[in-house]
């Protein structure tokens, strides 16, 4: 078994391609350095003498690397000690636990300020990493998705995990994939776009081809009235593009009518006892009201939750943390004295004002956005602890 400090891993000790350190983290607070530590056993008992001697009583993230040195599970914990020893209580740990631990031969970890900075710094590692038991697992985290607009020249609304940046519109993301393809479903049958493969040739009615020929649609969907049947030139470009925008204003939060008709379609069935054309109608409106919830609320965090955060670590420490439209963007620890209160603000400054390293307009990297929601969701008491950038440039000038 060994042990190393701040790199974590020993040169030699593995592959080059295996796991060569945490890496850096844009939660912990400038000019921290990262403290790492490692152990390594053959046997879960070996594994279990090295938590038992080195692990402290401290919050952080862990990691298990299995033989060939690769992370197959990151963690985190508000006291790494008690949370490491859990997984070699046979009697008492999730099965999950134990098959993690039967392919891990080394566990390293690093500390974290606090709680929080230790949810960030797991989320930040899950995404660097995707360990194969927190994103191919069973059970484990759902994956994100995205729903975006887009594959030219007859755009429509799809999932993917990885946005290119080339759609029309992306939004998100958003965790159950589920419940996703369900809503994905009902948008292009609302708003009559096609859902067919990108392999499927496209000719508008206001296309002039060199050899005209008869043309039909490729599915059934245009015969039932869900789909303006693009493939067949059965709608001119201009019909297709009017439908897709107006996509993009419901998703966009502009538009709810679609939600105002399907309930008043769906009383109006009930009122008149056709019982299984209302539910039909419910199925559709739930499906648009869910996608709809999930983009509000992550609209709702983007634009108004920008605040400094104060936390306390078990070492007495305060750190702040600068969250800028629902997103944690960066740490620093509480200024003390004329240069920390000088480094402090100009690190606000490059946050709140959109400039600097800080500042990032990808829609895609918004995990934290929900992970701060759901922190102060869970401890409403802390919202009390909040202050504005403004209150902190006083207490930088005091």
């Amino acid at each position: 078994m060994s042990r190393t400090r701040e790199g974590i891993v020993a040169p030699g000790l593995f592959e080059p391609s295996a796991f060569t350190g945490f890496g850096p983290s844009r939660f912990r607070p400038v000019n921290t350095p990262s403290t790492g530590h490692g152990i390594r056993g053959r046997t879960q008992p070996k594994l279990l003498e090295g938590v038992k001697s080195h692990a402290p009583k401290r919050p952080g993230v862990y990691a298990m690397l299995d033989p060939r040195g690769r992370v197959v599970y990151v963690g985190k914990a508000k006291c790494l000690r008690v949370r490491l020893m859990s997984y070699f209580r046979t009697k008492s740990r999730d099965p999950k636990a134990g098959r993690i631990l039967r392919h891990t031969r080394t566990l390293v970890w690093e500390h974290a300020a606090d709680e929080f900075a230790a949810l960030l710094r797991e989320l930040e590692l899950i995404r660097r990493f995707r360990p194969r038991f927190n994103v191919l697992g069973q059970p484990g985290p759902r994956r994100q998705v995205y729903l975006v607009l887009g594959k030219s020249p007859a755009p429509c609304a799809y999932l993917t995990r990885e946005p290119t940046g080339k759609e029309l519109a992306a939004y998100g993301p958003v965790l159950s994939r589920g419940r996703a393809q369900e809503s994905v479903r009902r948008l292009n049958d609302w708003f009559q776009l096609r859902d067919c493969p990108s392999t499927q040739a496209m000719a508008f009615a206001d296309q002039k081809p060199l050899f005209p020929d008869e043309r039909g649609a490729g599915c059934l969907r245009y015969e039932l009235g869900t789909c303006l049947g693009p493939c067949g030139g059965l709608c001119t470009r201009k019909d297709y593009g009017d439908a897709v925008r107006a996509a993009k204003a419901f998703l966009d939060g502009r538009d709810k009518s679609p939600l105002v008709e399907l309930e008043a379609r769906m009383k109006e069935a009930s009122a008149a006892l056709r019982f299984e054309q209302a539910l039909a109608i419910r199925d559709r409106l739930l499906a648009l009201k869910w996608v709809d919830d999930r983009l509000t609320f992550l609209r709702t965090a983007r634009r108004g939750r920008s605040f400094v955060y104060p936390l306390a670590g078990p070492d007495g420490t305060t750190v702040w943390y600068l969250i800028h439209r629902g997103e944690v963007r960066a740490a620093v620890r509480e200024p003390h004295d004329a240069a920390s209160r000088v480094e402090a603000m100009k690190l606000i400054d490059d946050v709140f004002a959109d400039r600097g390293p800080a500042a990032r307009s990808d829609d895609r990297y918004v995990d934290s956005v929900l992970l701060v929601a759901a922190w102060f969701r869970v401890r409403p008491q802390e919202k009390a602890k909040v202050f504005t950038r403004s209150a902190a440039a006083a207490r930088c000038q005091a």
